[in-house]
């Protein structure tokens, strides 16, 4: 009876391991065919890239997290090459950023004067003071919301008209602009919250954001320097968005694309995140939002 009773617990308590997994990680990293690396093997490939591209979701504490690892990283690898970048600054408010970095004015009013979002604190701060704490540039590289705002409105004729000051945080006219991209195709359909927003300008809006990010980093970045931009994945997902508008400008940069992707497990790369950039960040579905 001793030995049938061992059995069984034996069974229930083998039961119980395999019923459980002996891990549980936060991401799991993929390179574009869908082949599980550790992230010493992407730090290797990409040190040497003029532009690398980090597609974040906005909610995402990995992704956050990932982006100042990833900067620390490349820092060490490249020192006073690195150049830092990012969708959240808009272009007006460089001179903001530059006098901060330079000691010039402090946080309290760094904070106050310049248009932070609202997770700034949390998730882009670290960045800021990251540039701060080791003398890099931090580029402001997106379009001022108001004048993105008359892109939806009237289309690109809306910033046609503006003044001579304002167009300097705008891309040079005219933005190139191909609706047939999917990146564009696809806003025209979209569900949600943002359907109450579409209409024809709609992905012209998006577009005058990718080029205007595109045409301060390539103003920005040097031969010999390495540009890390942060945006959402959206923005530079399937080598499109600002990417697509980068090659029209120069077809020899050396660009690397990071994106994150949710999946239910992450063991295996689904075939829809493939090749949807040089290397993937797969995280829990279920994975705690930021806000």
């Amino acid at each position: 009876m001793k030995t049938k009773s061992l059995i069984i617990l034996l069974s229930l308590f083998s039961f119980i391991l395999l019923s459980f997994k002996n891990d549980k990680p936060a991401y799991q990293l993929f390179d574009k065919q869908g082949n599980q690396i550790i992230y010493s093997e992407m730090i290797t490939k990409i040190k040497d890239a003029d532009i690398v591209f980090f597609g974040e979701l906005h909610d995402n504490p990995i992704s956050h997290w990932m982006e100042k690892q990833v900067t620390i990283d490349l820092y060490q690898q490249r020192k006073n090459d690195l150049l830092l970048g990012a969708e959240m600054f808009e272009s007006d408010n460089q001179l903001i950023i530059d006098e901060y970095l330079s000691g010039y004015s402090n946080t309290k009013t760094f904070e106050a004067e310049a248009r932070l979002w609202s997770n700034y604190k949390t998730d882009y701060k670290p960045l800021i003071e990251f540039a701060k704490s080791n003398k890099l540039k931090f580029i402001a590289t997106n379009i001022p919301r108001r004048y993105a705002s008359l892109v939806h409105k009237k289309g690109f004729e809306g910033i046609n008209n503006l003044s001579a000051e304002a167009k300097q945080y705008i891309a040079p006219m005219p933005i190139n602009y191909d609706a047939n991209i999917n990146c564009y195709k696809q806003m025209m359909s979209m569900g949600g919250a943002m359907k109450a927003h579409i209409n024809k300008n709609f992905p012209m809006a998006q577009a005058a954001k990718d080029a205007t990010m595109a045409h301060f980093i390539l103003t920005n970045w040097q031969k010999g320097k390495l540009f890390i931009h942060y945006n959402g994945a959206y923005h530079s997902d399937n080598y499109e968005g600002i990417v697509w508008h980068l090659n029209k400008k120069n077809k020899n940069l050396n660009i690397v694309t990071i994106t994150t992707v949710l999946q239910k497990t992450i063991d295996v790369l689904e075939d829809e995140n493939k090749n949807t950039a040089d290397f993937i960040f797969c995280v829990p579905e279920d994975m705690t939002r930021s806000y």
